[in-house]
């Protein structure tokens, strides 16, 4: 059996999931990345995307996050996130708000650089269509 380690998800909204878990996988800004247990100290971004948890009773459980960061240690990790969902909680409803925000950000950017960004967190947004069923 894998070890397990201490894991929070928490939104400003509240406390989602706080659990021994054996394995993490997470949205980070760098690419998906997978946190076991002894991982070694990292802090990163989060981008919108799906958390994959699974605990350390063998359940696994998604998340649909919007951003935040992580702070990973190799006794536990922590998720911050601005916004988040169970993904059974999640709608193509919020999707398509998020999208059409991101589209009229787009539309005011005032340089390549802000069109950059905006179309990657696009794309992000809609790569989470998929979740929605």
């Amino acid at each position: 059996m894998a070890d397990s380690f201490n894991f929070e998800l928490v939104s400003p909204e509240r406390l989602l999931l706080s659990a021994r878990v054996t394995e993490i996988v997470l949205p980070a800004t760098e690419g998906e990345m997978t946190v076991m247990a002894n991982h070694a100290p990292f802090m990163t971004t989060i981008r919108p995307g799906v958390v994959t948890v699974k605990t350390d009773d063998g359940a696994t459980s998604r998340f649909v996050v919007f951003g935040g960061f992580a702070d990973i240690l190799p006794s536990g990790c922590t998720l911050l996130a601005e916004t988040a969902y169970e993904v059974s909680d999640f709608s193509r409803d919020v999707l398509s708000r998020r999208v059409e925000l991101a589209r009229t950000d787009l539309a005011n950017a005032a340089n390549d650089e802000g069109r950059l960004r905006v179309n990657q967190l696009i794309s992000d947004l809609e790569s989470l269509a998929s979740v929605t069923g």
